[in-house]
């Protein structure tokens, strides 16, 4: 580890955990209700606007206790499991919001229900069950209960127990509502707020006014709960013909919902597949814009052996190809689709060949990362001030990242709703680029002068720690940068940041493992470590060819233990190549 990684996390570790004030989860609840109130108040129904103002007019202790209990898992507590110092008397608090209808403090609950809140133990006891009870297994245990108790009680019917009591939240679904529509997502979460507070997390500013909201109209927040519980019901195993009639219509008011309509429909299409029902998987494929969906309509023609339908959508992918990875698979698919209708193959440019070569190791095979083996090898060849450092997809993306930081967080409409984005809402859409061209445009134009270094260096050290969806922090230290400006030409950054914007996605990752560094020179060598019986990955071949396209020196580097057998053959059982890599 590099002194520069060290001194970062030392400082990271020695920093003052931010002092907590005793309400702050409940400031953060009620700044997501005036968020909503503002935002959405002409798309709230009557009775979200009357919880919103009924909850700033209940008692401090009450809004506290609610604000925990929303945040929390689950819908049911034990009320000796939610005592809280600065709320004081539970039971005080919870009265008038059972009065509000918020809560309920006599929810009946079946004995899956009861499990849950009670310990193996307890259950035993509550249910008066025999003592040998309590060394069933788990799953043996909640298998006899579930057939032996059927009814729903009371929790002071199941458990005699004076001294607690279970209160149900009944307000889950509308605060569920309030949370997607601040974030704009289902995936984001109260803890956000939390790890903010915390300084555990620091998000970059964006301005108040430049916030949007996600959703435009009524209709179209029905449809977004609609697809979450459709994606929640397609991971619980639900019969795909009966989820396929509850996918919504085609959305024709928001890009960024129908995209997220055609990846559940790619999803469903996909399971379909999964169980042998090619058919309906293609029908579902033929019909879907999602990424993928049509080179996996491409492989089921193939093998159902339609080669004209093949050769059809594999010559209407070349002309205009959703993603470099379709294209990929087109180039590799097409002239076999000719061959079998007999006719001449496409000509296509040779692809270059990727210089190789094979190092043999000592020791145990897979006793450490076979990339830093590889790694502490190369070093003990260098010279003082040269280095060797595992980089992987952290350095490329970080110097993209802090050059091109005002664009990524260009204040584009529908791109940031709150003050929790670790990246824009539509990083990965097909509109990322297009929608911030000018801003990239300017960033890029830095690397005509040497400007570009400057601008690194300043951002590096402004913006230290903030989220950013190209920049890991932990892996970036002084020193590499410094190698990396000096080594890496201005020409070959722009390649590289060009083939990222062509598709964030999925052109973020395949960057070799291992860079070299030889700084008197001002060289650099790109080095993609491959353990035995590994093979390149496609995405890994694709950024390769445009390196080499480029003239950039990258390599791959075969790895075989001293023990094994001297030929190595690759996955398809043919004996690899090996092409010396200059130094």
């Amino acid at each position: 580890m590099s002194r520069g990684i060290i001194a970062a996390s030392t400082y990271k570790a020695r920093l003052p955990v931010p002092a907590l004030a005793p309400f702050y989860y409940l400031k953060n609840f009620e700044r997501v209700l005036s968020t909503i109130a503002s935002r959405y108040e002409d798309l709230l129904l009557a009775h979200e606007l009357r919880f919103i103002t009924a909850f700033q007019q209940a008692p401090l202790n009450s809004r506290a206790l609610l604000a925990r209990m929303v945040m929390r898992q689950g819908d049911l507590f034990r009320a000796s499991k939610i005592e809280y110092s600065e709320i004081g008397e539970t039971r005080a608090a919870a009265d008038p919001l059972i009065e509000a209808g918020w809560v309920s403090d006599r929810p009946l609950l079946d004995i899956k229900q009861l499990q849950g809140l009670l310990t193996k133990a307890e259950l035993v006891r509550c249910l008066k069950l025999p003592r040998r009870y309590a060394d069933w297994r788990k799953a043996d245990l909640q298998a006899m209960l579930a057939a032996t108790f059927t009814e729903r009680r009371d929790f002071r019917d199941w458990c005699a127990d004076p001294g607690d009591l279970v209160y149900a939240l009944l307000v889950t679904p509308v605060c569920e509502r309030f949370r997607l529509l601040f974030f704009g997502n289902d995936w984001q979460s109260w803890t956000d707020f939390v790890t903010a507070d915390l300084k555990i997390f620091n998000f970059e500013k964006i301005a108040q006014h430049a916030h949007s909201r996600p959703f435009q109209t009524r209709a179209q927040i029905d449809q977004f709960q609609r697809l979450r519980e459709c994606r929640e019901l397609l991971l619980d195993g639900t019969p795909y013909s009966e989820l396929v009639r509850m996918v919504p219509e085609a959305i024709g008011d928001s890009d960024w919902l129908e995209e997220e309509r055609q990846k559940l429909i790619f999803g469903i299409a996909r399971e379909h597949e999964r169980a042998g029902d090619t058919q309906a998987a293609l029908a579902m494929y033929l019909r879907c814009t999602h990424r993928g969906a049509r080179t996996r309509a491409i492989v089921l023609k193939s093998r159902a052996r339609d080669w004209e339908g093949t050769r059809a959508l594999c010559l209407k992918a070349r002309a205009n190809p959703a993603s470099e990875e379709e294209l990929q698979r087109v180039r590799r698919i097409l002239p076999r689709v000719c061959l079998k209708l007999g006719l001449p193959a496409t000509s296509e440019d040779p692809a270059p060949v990727i210089p190789e070569f094979e190092l043999v190791l000592d020791g145990r095979p897979r006793a450490r990362a076979v990339e830093y083996l590889v790694r502490d090898h190369l070093a003990l060849e260098l010279v003082d001030g040269d280095t060797v450092r595992y980089v992987e997809n952290g350095l490329v993306n970080a110097l993209f990242g802090l050059l091109c930081w005002p664009a990524v967080f260009a204040p584009v409409a529908g791109a940031f709703f709150h003050d929790f984005h670790r990246a824009p809402a539509d990083l990965a859409s097909g509109h990322f680029y297009n929608r911030r061209k000018n801003d990239f445009e300017v960033c890029f134009s830095h690397l005509e002068t040497d400007h570009y270094r400057k601008v690194i260096w300043t951002v590096f050290k402004k913006k230290w720690g903030i989220q950013s969806p190209f920049v890991r922090w932990h892996s970036l230290d002084r020193a590499l940068l410094q190698w990396a400006l000096d080594c890496f030409p201005a020409a070959h950054l722009r390649a590289w940041f060009e083939w990222i914007v062509r598709d964030v996605r999925e052109n973020r990752a395949g960057f070799p493992d291992l860079v070299q560094f030889w700084p008197a020179e001002r060289r650099y060598r790109l080095i993609e470590v491959k353990g035995p019986g590994d093979r390149i990955q496609d995405n890994q071949k694709r950024l390769l060819e445009y390196c080499l396209a480029h003239r950039m020196p990258v390599s791959v580097c075969y790895v075989r233990w001293s023990q094994d057998r001297p030929e190595s053959r690759s996955a398809d059982g043919k004996q690899s190549r090996r092409i010396p890599a200059e130094n």
